[in-house]
């Protein structure tokens, strides 16, 4: 595996305002993505796994947001950039994969034209030349007409054929990084297998990094390399990923771990976590952001500002808790 850092972010925080205040949605996030590896980052829904990925790529929304700490990338903190400098970055260096396809492509232009949009803006193709790569991307990302797909309207496509073009305008110009923004999340499972494959053949073949975000254990389980756990903004749990599927700490992790029906455990009900994710303006600034969410806990059990503390070798765990920590019913 390759293990060139590619990109490094550094105390991140990206808040978003509030009637007039900042409340931070991502809080605080350090975290590197190497040459040829898989970083997934899982969560619950606002947790702030896509508030993370759209700091990276630089597209919130100026005025309403307030991003700080570092985004270094090539020696350059991306943070620091200008519009037209990200311009540079994005589509060349960083690609991505966005949620929705539908809103994520043009209805007013046709798929070929919108893969050679980033090719015109990055390179020096002539017209014939971004033809024949658009074609060979629409056909490398499994699109069994390629000729015909690059005529039509997104419209005009399926779900599944529309992340396809999706994920072609991304590695259009062979980043070397590729966000994905849960890029299987309205397709079927055996459409998911499919991208997902997609996403490693290209990982190989130009020792992309990936950084995945999605909230299906399953994709993680297949796909990652190391696995960062979210939770109210925070990074809760580091890991490679056999060690936390293996041996699993912050309460939070395993939580998210035990609500997965199983086909072999006999458990007669399925675990739910309790309660919900807080809101930006109702976040526990202090303390454990997850003490909530599991009461039978004590308070002392806590620490009162919970650092990312390496606890084994490259296994990272956030807050005390998880040493005592046990489900309800297995007191």
């Amino acid at each position: 595996m390759g293990n060139q850092p590619l990109l490094q972010l550094k105390n991140l925080r990206t808040s978003f305002r509030i009637q007039d205040d900042y409340f931070a949605a991502v809080d605080d996030v350090s975290l590197t993505v190497n040459e040829n590896e898989v970083v997934a980052i899982v969560g619950e829904s606002g947790c702030g796994k896509s508030a993370l990925a759209l700091s990276i790529m630089g597209l919130h929304q100026e005025g309403r947001t307030k991003l700080e700490g570092n985004v270094n990338f090539n020696g350059r903190n991306l943070l620091s950039l200008s519009t037209g400098e990200m311009n540079k970055v994005r589509g060349k260096d960083i690609g991505m994969i966005f949620q929705d396809p539908l809103t994520a492509l043009n209805p007013l232009m046709t798929c070929g034209k919108q893969i050679e949009e980033s090719m015109t803006y990055h390179t020096s193709f002539t017209g014939g030349e971004k033809k024949e790569r658009a074609l060979e991307l629409l056909k490398s990302v499994g699109i069994p007409n390629p000729g015909r797909t690059y005529k039509q309207y997104p419209h005009e496509l399926s779900g599944g054929m529309r992340q396809r073009v999706v994920i072609a305008v991304a590695i259009a110009c062979n980043p070397s990084i590729v966000i994905a923004d849960e890029p299987t999340t309205a397709l079927d499972v055996t459409i998911q297998a499919q991208i997902m494959d997609l996403l490693k053949e290209l990982q190989k073949k130009n020792e992309t990094g990936i950084i995945l975000i999605t909230h299906d254990l399953g994709v993680v389980a297949e796909m990652a390399d190391r696995v960062a756990v979210m939770y109210a903004g925070e990074i809760v749990e580091l890991a490679d990923v056999h060690t936390l599927f293996e041996n699993p700490l912050h309460p939070y992790t395993r939580s998210l771990l035990n609500s997965i029906p199983s086909t072999t455990d006999e458990k007669e009900r399925l675990h739910v976590i309790q309660g919900v994710v807080p809101s930006l303006k109702n976040l526990p600034r202090k303390g454990c952001r997850f003490k909530n969410r599991i009461e039978w806990m004590d308070d002392h059990e806590h620490e009162e500002n919970p650092v990312l503390r390496e606890v084994e070798p490259d296994h990272f765990v956030r807050c005390t808790c998880y040493k005592n920590f046990h489900f309800p019913e297995e007191k």
